[in-house]
């Protein structure tokens, strides 16, 4: 694997090394005509410097070769540059007809990961190596982008249609991927890993559902935590963010809405907000919560609501009264 350079990240894509070529011809191509022309304007400047008070310099003649010169070499070079950069162009559009296609949706401040099978993922893109990968994709709000730095693939992500990208990894391993539009508050945390398998990895990865078939309920809520991205928004620890903290919140009586009323958060009230977001806004936080976690399944919500059920139980003193400092106690 090629392992970067000052310039450019390390190579993990059959797509990169090209690119990189492309890159590097412009780049060093760039050097030798600075150098010539910087080169060329200082010694003209010292030879043909005014040496006498009174000396009068000579009418410069025309010189075809050179005006030809200038204008046929540059002309190449650009020629060199458009071919060249076009059909990389048409070969980066052109995904192989084996490719495995995975659907991805941009949201603030997150990315979804859907697989054939059902299997759906936030913030992690879990791909083959060896094996041409096709990204479905769009967004649910605004424009973003898509770019995964190491396999030098970049697309916009719009709203209400579909962009496609497709790479083939080199290597295992994880790596990042980013946000390249900006897109709100929090654009610079949208960020996904990109961790690549073997083959049968992959597979078993897939077939599992991503390694939580078999887990507890409060276990995979734990896991859909960090997966559906709601530790974007949600603390553990009773620290403020975008949504009200989870620490201590199952369980609240008297929870306040942004109409004025309030509410008991029990498994009804967290199922609702769950899949209709904007049905009762908790009082002090915006109705920024994305519309697509309603396409959850039974499991992941019930899994969800245990997760925060576990960080209630785990404020509450034996007497299953709040401790002091858990949200809980102050409510």
């Amino acid at each position: 694997m090629n392992d970067g350079t000052i310039w450019l990240p390390e190579q993990a894509s059959t797509l990169a090394p090209e690119i990189d070529a492309l890159f590097y011809f412009v780049y060093w191509t760039s050097i030798v005509l600075f150098v010539g022309v910087v080169g060329a304007m200082l010694y003209f400047a010292y030879k043909y410097r005014r040496q006498h008070p009174g000396e009068r310099p000579a009418p410069v003649k025309e010189n075809k070769l050179l005006e030809i010169s200038w204008i046929v070499i540059p002309t190449i070079l650009v020629l060199i540059v458009f071919t060249w950069g076009f059909q990389s162009f048409v070969k980066m559009g052109t995904a192989p007809p084996n490719s495995y296609e995975i659907t991805v949706t941009g949201e603030q401040w997150n990315w979804s990961f859907t697989y054939p099978n059902g299997t759906s993922i936030t913030n992690e893109l879990h791909v083959p190596v060896g094996r041409p990968v096709r990204l479905k994709m769009s967004s649910s709000d605004v424009i973003h982008s898509f770019f995964v730095p190491v396999f030098r693939t970049k697309q916009d992500v719009l709203p209400d249609r579909y962009t496609y990208l497709w790479f083939e990894a080199t290597e295992t391993g994880t790596f990042k991927a980013f946000c390249t539009e900006y897109c709100g508050t929090q654009h610079s945390a949208m960020d996904a890993k990109v961790v690549v398998h073997e083959q049968g990895d992959f597979q078993q990865w897939v077939k599992t559902g991503g390694g939580v078939a078999d887990m507890p309920p409060a276990e995979y809520g734990k896991v859909l935590y960090e997966r559906q991205g709601c530790n974007a928004c949600h603390s553990l620890d009773g620290s403020d963010g975008t949504g009200p903290t989870w620490q201590g919140l199952y369980g609240t009586k008297n929870h306040p809405l942004s109409g004025g009323e309030t509410v008991t958060v029990d498994a009804n009230y967290l199922r609702e907000s769950i899949l209709q977001p904007g049905a009762k806004i908790a009082a002090g936080d915006g109705n920024v919560m994305p519309s697509n976690y309603n396409s959850l399944s039974e499991r992941q919500v019930t899994s969800l609501i245990a997760f925060m059920k576990q960080q209630s139980d785990k404020t509450l003193d034996s007497g299953g009264a709040p401790l002091e400092g858990s949200a809980g106690a102050a409510q």
